[in-house]
């Protein structure tokens, strides 16, 4: 008896550990209000990467988290020049969900993860789909290439 009692317990502890960690985070050095993320912006004089994501059930978005976004690499070079948005469509928060829904219908978002990047005046100069760049410098490679191509417009 005392020991069904443990397992029981264990598998308990363990459930509630997986239904943590599903639980949307933003990563270090993100930020996800993104009237914040403007006016930072203009305050910093510096461009922005809005990221849309479904952070507990999009595989691609899992793996570029793991991958890119949440590397302290990517975060403190990234952030020299842009200000970096997690805009998260989670299933484990409805409520966040549909707080993000009228910025995916904003900007005519129509998949995960897609990555949009702008100047602080909202004038959108990059989009892209953020899977074909699954490494830290293939992603830091393709926002100086859409930074370097905004400042010849």
């Amino acid at each position: 008896m005392i020991e069904s009692i443990k397992r029981l317990a264990m598998v308990a502890l363990g459930a509630a550990t997986l239904v943590s960690n599903a639980i949307a985070k933003t990563p270090k050095g993100w930020v996800d209000n993104v009237e914040d993320a403007f006016v930072q912006a203009k305050k910093e004089e510096k461009d922005l990467l809005l990221l849309f994501t479904g952070s507990d059930f999009c595989p691609p978005c899992i793996v570029m988290e793991k991958k890119v976004f949440s590397k302290e690499e990517f975060v403190s070079k990234a952030t020299k020049g842009f200000v970096l948005v997690f805009i998260d469509f989670p299933e484990s928060d409805p409520a966040l969900e549909k707080a993000n829904t009228k910025y995916y219908e904003k900007y005519k978002v129509d998949g995960f993860p897609t990555v949009i990047v702008m100047d602080p005046s909202k004038k959108e100069f990059g989009r892209f789909s953020a899977i074909e760049y699954p490494g830290v410098d293939l992603f830091l490679e393709k926002m100086a290439e859409l930074k370097e191509r905004s400042q010849l417009d």
